[in-house]
């Protein structure tokens, strides 16, 4: 499946901070068999990330990543960008994220990220640090990939099969 990454950083987009979890998405992301088809840098301007992830959409990526914009800063729009381009919200991710990072931080209750589905791309928003990125990332893979096969149609079920001793479905 291909992958599309944006950063929203203000410093990263006028090169005066490396964007460290862009890199550690597309790092996670590669050696998990994905291909990371686009990744950019931008500045927190709702607009330009709107902008981006419906080209995105339009350019055979099935999981656009964004880092980055989900605090409390004045600038912090991603959210507000992800929720303008959706066409269907995804609240137990963000929700699934939050409930894992309050085991390691509290901090973690001021995020405001967003999940959600534009024709058959699956929009995430990641926190901005690449140590919560390998946190984040970690606990959701495992059911993304699955979520991503149903939205693709190469799955159709989401109760897992249990096969009974003499060998029938349930």
């Amino acid at each position: 499946m291909n992958v599309g990454i944006i950063t929203a950083s203000d410093k990263g987009y006028l090169g005066e901070r490396e964007d460290r979890s862009g890199a550690r998405i597309a790092e996670i992301m590669e050696a998990q068999g994905y291909t990371v088809r686009k990744k950019v840098i931008l500045p927190d301007d709702q607009q330009m990330l709107q902008d981006e992830m419906i080209a995105m959409c339009k350019d055979d990526i099935q999981l656009i990543l964004t880092t980055g914009g989900t605090g409390f800063s004045k600038r912090d729009v991603t959210p507000e960008a992800t929720k303008a381009v959706i066409e269907r919200e995804v609240p137990g991710i963000p929700m699934a994220i939050l409930q894992y990072s309050l085991t390691i931080t509290e901090r973690a209750m001021l995020s405001r990220a967003a999940a959600g589905i534009r024709g058959e791309t699956l929009i995430v928003n990641l926190p901005g640090s690449p140590k919560a990125v390998d946190e984040a990332l970690s606990y959701i893979l495992p059911s993304l990939k699955h979520g991503l096969d149903i939205l693709l149609g190469n799955d159709a079920e989401c109760a897992k099969k249990v096969i009974q001793e003499d060998n029938t479905r349930m």
